[in-house]
């Protein structure tokens, strides 16, 4: 049996989040979704997304920035042939300068969306302007235009209707999608007061149709939303036990070392570990006491994998019966300790077979810290050949891939 500096005891939360925090950022893969992938909470607002998923995510939305601002970016300059033959000459300079600004603006905002790409606070940002511009051009031409002349403005009053049904085309969260309706409804009511409609049976039917389609498009926005979920969900995630799976811990691993070749800038790297895990003698549980309870012992030991660490490190089931964890910021002894005390988590913690009866799990674990310049692979090798030295070695313990400093745990 392994010697601990812990021995016997099972740390508390506390205890496990003396680990230093990830630096400012870092590409972190923690606040996995929940099970219930089409409930409101996971679609009304960002807040219980994972940033891997938030990386997909903003993904998904650049392209639809970049197809929507095409669209409102072509459909702006044509529309001015219709203001030179409406609008009084008195506005239509201004009309016009305004337009060119909106385009303008427009091709600014496929600019900023096409070099975006991973920088989700810039994706998001994109797209709120995307759809800010044409509300704010709208508003400003209301705001010039002279009393009793609101008539002439042919084909400026559907702007509302349009922004807020292009809102169901975009991946938004409902509280987004909602923020921005109701600023489409004010503006609405702002034409209406310029063009004398508000409170007027006209005017309601505008209102009414106008939260019509905010419904439709908050509808549209959870059901999208719950689709890319369960997409992303799927192929990311193991559906036993709900953790990464191999192919995206190499994704986010791979993230991970290029945040920090880019963070060198001429100072040393955060160190960041890798634990491989395996449960010892899974074919021996499987056949004794079934493959039923197998599942659950995966099912349960990934529940200790992640209950013994933070929020922010990667927890994967890497194959089978192996596990992989990734800290963030932390180096070999204190991921020699994280190891250890997962160690001894998995050999107290009851795994029930059918009768509800203990099933007696222990687990092996290999340790790696990941060089500064070395591909990702090859620090899952090193922590891979660590755990086949702990198993040769007799199961039960944890093996780091170098000499430990002296008084690290055993």
């Amino acid at each position: 049996m392994p010697n601990s500096s812990d021995e016997g005891s099972i740390p508390t939360s506390k205890q496990r989040r003396q680990l230093p925090s990830p630096p400012l950022g870092a590409p972190l893969a923690g606040g996995e979704l929940s099970a219930n992938l089409t409930s409101i909470r996971d679609t009304f607002s960002n807040r219980h997304h994972s940033l891997d998923f938030a990386y997909s995510h903003a993904h998904y939305l650049r392209h639809r920035v970049l197809a929507m601002g095409i669209i409102f970016a072509l459909l702006a300059p044509l529309w001015a042939l219709v203001d030179i033959v409406m609008l009084p000459r008195e506005l239509l300079g201004t009309t016009l300068a305004g337009r060119a600004a909106l385009v303008a603006g427009l091709v600014g905002v496929l600019l900023l969306a096409k070099v975006s790409r991973e920088r989700i606070g810039r994706v998001r940002l994109s797209a709120g302007l995307l759809l800010a511009l044409p509300a704010v051009f709208y508003a400003l031409v209301l705001a010039l235009l002279p009393a009793g002349e609101a008539e002439r403005l042919a084909g400026y009053g559907f702007i509302p209707f349009l922004l807020v049904a292009a809102l169901s085309v975009f991946p938004f969260t409902i509280l987004e999608s909602l923020g921005a309706g109701l600023a489409m409804l004010c503006l609405l009511v702002f034409a209406q007061t310029a063009d004398g409609s508000w409170l007027t049976p006209t005017g309601l039917e505008g209102l009414w149709l106008l939260a019509s389609l905010l419904v439709v498009s908050l509808a549209a926005n959870h059901f999208q939303l719950s689709l890319l979920m369960r997409v992303y969900r799927q192929a990311t995630h193991d559906p036993l036990t709900g953790l990464f799976n191999r192919g995206a811990l190499k994704l986010h691993l791979d993230k991970l070392q290029a945040w920090r070749r880019e963070e060198q800038a001429g100072r040393s790297l955060p160190a960041c570990a890798v634990l491989m895990l395996d449960i010892d003698h899974f074919k021996r549980i499987n056949d004794t006491h079934g493959h039923s309870v197998g599942d659950t012992v995966l099912a349960e030991f990934a529940r200790v994998l992640v209950n013994q660490t933070r929020t922010e490190d990667c927890v994967a089931r890497y194959g089978g019966e192996e596990f992989v964890i990734l800290l963030v910021n932390t180096d070999t002894r204190r991921a020699r300790e994280v190891a250890e005390r997962i160690r001894q988590a998995v050999e107290q913690h009851h795994f029930p077979d059918h009768d509800h009866q203990r099933v007696p799990v222990t687990t092996s674990v290999g340790v790696a810290l990941i060089g500064d310049a070395e591909p990702a692979e090859a620090a899952l090798k090193r922590a891979d050949a660590a755990l086949y030295r702990a198993k040769d070695a007799g199961r039960n313990r944890v093996m780091g891939d170098a000499p430990l400093p002296p008084n690290s745990p055993a």
